[in-house]
């Protein structure tokens, strides 16, 4: 009796003991064994400006440009500051931008010189283009070109006379910028712009039968815009 109860516990201490021995098998060289596994983080590629979509904003800058008379023939440089809006929408393929771009704004550029007995004088009051744009984004710069119709008032007057020439016409616009993103959707650009809006008879109201007057335009200006 006592014998077979020694065997039953033996047999017992025998079960209850192999599982440390089972692990303590499996130590590190052994095939069996394998070290926990360590996984990085998933890459995630860093995010990029889009500037795709609807935009407005304000501009303000400087033109300066030349104005001929035919009668008599003189020329004058007109000057002045420039302060208006701006409407656009962008489509940004990968990472080439095409747009559609408007802008309005009141226009302080004039200029005079003497003419025989008198002073002529050019103004332009307002100028406004319409363009399209395309341009290359480095995430957040946007180096482009422009190119559309420019449009404006002209008036030309003739200091000896009463009575002042107006014409509002359309023309060419051609330029390049560089907009950049700030924060949020806001972006600043600067931008150079040249335009030409040709030329028209003021007759008799500047003093002769035909007298054509031209206009054109260097505008150098800055704007910032809110992109929707």
């Amino acid at each position: 009796m006592t014998s077979r109860l020694i065997r039953i516990g033996i047999a017992a201490a025998a079960l209850f003991a192999l599982p440390p021995i089972a692990q303590a098998a499996e130590l590190p060289g052994d095939p069996v064994y394998k070290s926990p596994s360590y996984k990085s983080p998933a890459y995630s590629a860093p995010s990029q400006r889009s500037w795709s979509g609807f935009y407005a904003g304000l501009n303000g800058g400087y033109g300066f440009g030349s104005s001929k008379w035919d009668v008599p023939a003189v020329s004058n440089k007109p000057s002045g500051a420039l302060i208006g809006g701006t409407l656009g929408y962008n489509f940004q393929y990968s990472s080439w931008l095409f747009g559609l771009e408007g802008d309005w704004g009141f226009s302080t550029m004039k200029d005079d010189v003497a003419c025989s007995t008198a002073i002529c004088e050019t103004k332009n009051s307002w100028l406004g283009t319409a363009r399209g744009r395309v341009g290359y984004a480095f995430d957040s710069f946007l180096p482009y070109f422009t190119a559309g119709v420019g449009m404006g008032n002209v008036k030309a007057h003739r200091s000896s006379l009463t009575t002042t020439g107006s014409h509002s016409g359309f023309g060419l616009a051609v330029g390049a910028g560089l907009e950049y993103a700030l924060w949020s959707n806001w972006s600043a650009k600067l931008e150079y712009l040249y335009v030409d809006l040709g030329k028209f008879d003021c007759g008799t109201s500047c003093g002769a039968t035909v007298n054509n007057v031209s206009f054109n335009a260097n505008i150098v200006r800055a704007g910032i815009n809110y992109l929707f």
